[in-house]
């Protein structure tokens, strides 16, 4: 009995500590240990409407700057490599000097690297530089003198001097060439043919004239969605990005806790919890769910971590608004008995080895 006493004050003890020790779970009211240096880097903010509206405001997944919008495709100008085919009707050892029989490229004129061009009769032009029907008034001119009256046509047979460039998560990158016919961003994407699995389509990154432009490509599905807009020029870069760290990490009390790629734009918080099973409905807290932003400055900048009560109906529409971001991390508490169901688990084993420990102590001083 002189022992038995003591045991009982020491499980008290423990009891005691376990449930009022700090880090057990995430309080509402107190994030971290009061007066510790963390307080002050965490800042805990209730999922309102109010807060939905204010991130409302400063949404811009369907923003495009205006420069893009603003910009429309120029005549195109024959460059260096590009492939000519001169037709001059009624005069086919000027057509096709090569023969009838040979492919039609055969019969073409190569514009070359110092943007001259080759003809029979006409000698060599300036090619570079000059549209379409300028090329073929300055070798109808010329031809005038050896010709009466020719009839000539021009023809571009193979683009080269004008290209945009594709890389990233797309199954074809490399070069998309510039045409006689405009270039929209959405065309050259779908030469691409994007990896949908894999690609951020969100974080597309237009490349011109030494700036970057974000362009949201899941935003082709909104209303009002101007992408069909935006025009390509010469020496463009089209960048789309791999989804490899686009993610947004679902832990605590879930049924299936994991980390889950985002496939658009965003994700809201209801999306997330339902894609690993909702809430453990067994173990979990519905107050207690948190989404816990990082910073990339963690010594200089606030931690927000953000809460719900979800044990309210009218919660889920919010969650259902709410966005998440890259790196979030949702979690969800404990419920309080599932606090105490742990801790009885924790504390009995030992309480029973130490019960042993005192009937084989009693054993012993008994014989």
């Amino acid at each position: 009995m002189k022992r038995a006493l003591p045991l009982a004050m020491l499980v008290g003890l423990t009891l005691q500590g376990c449930i009022f020790s700090p880090g057990q779970h995430m309080d509402t009211g107190n994030l971290v240990r009061e007066g510790s240096p963390e307080s002050s880097r965490i800042e805990l903010i209730p999922i309102t409407p109010k807060l939905l509206a204010i991130e409302g405001a400063f949404d811009k997944t369907n923003y495009v700057a205006p420069e893009l919008l603003a910009y429309q495709p120029v005549e195109y100008r024959i460059g260096a490599g590009d492939l000519i085919f001169i037709t001059v009707w009624d005069h086919p050892e000027l057509t096709a000097p090569s023969g009838s029989q040979q492919q039609i490229e055969a019969n073409g004129r190569l514009v070359r690297p110092d943007g001259s061009l080759f003809y029979p009769y006409v000698g060599t032009i300036e090619a570079a530089g000059k549209s379409i029907e300028e090329l073929r008034s300055t070798i109808a001119s010329r031809l005038a003198k050896v010709v009466a009256e020719p009839q000539v046509d021009v023809s571009i047979l193979r683009f080269v001097s004008q290209k945009v460039i594709l890389s990233g998560a797309f199954l074809k990158t490399g070069q998309v060439p510039i045409t006689n016919a405009p270039l929209r961003l959405l065309d050259a994407v779908g030469q691409g043919s994007v990896l949908t699995n894999d690609a951020d389509i969100s974080g597309l990154v237009l490349k011109r004239d030494n700036h970057e432009y974000l362009i949201d490509l899941d935003a082709l599905n909104r209303k009002n969605s101007n992408l069909q807009s935006i025009y390509l020029k010469d020496g463009d870069q089209l960048h789309l990005p791999y989804n490899d760290q686009k993610k947004v990490y679902v832990l605590g009390e879930v049924n299936t806790a994991k980390s889950l790629v985002f496939k658009g734009s965003n994700m809201n918080l209801t999306d997330a919890l339902g894609s690993v099973g909702g809430l453990s409905q067994e173990t979990s807290s519905g107050k207690e769910v948190y989404v816990i932003r990082g910073v990339d400055k963690l010594a200089d900048e606030t931690v927000k971590v953000f809460q719900i009560d979800l044990k309210s109906p009218s919660a889920f529409a919010l969650a259902q608004h709410f966005k998440l971001q890259p790196q979030d991390v949702v979690y969800v508490g404990p419920a309080d008995v599932t606090r105490w169901n742990r801790f009885i688990s924790q504390v009995f084993p030992s309480a029973s080895l130490l019960r042993t420990g005192i009937g084989i102590d009693n054993d012993i001083g008994n014989n």
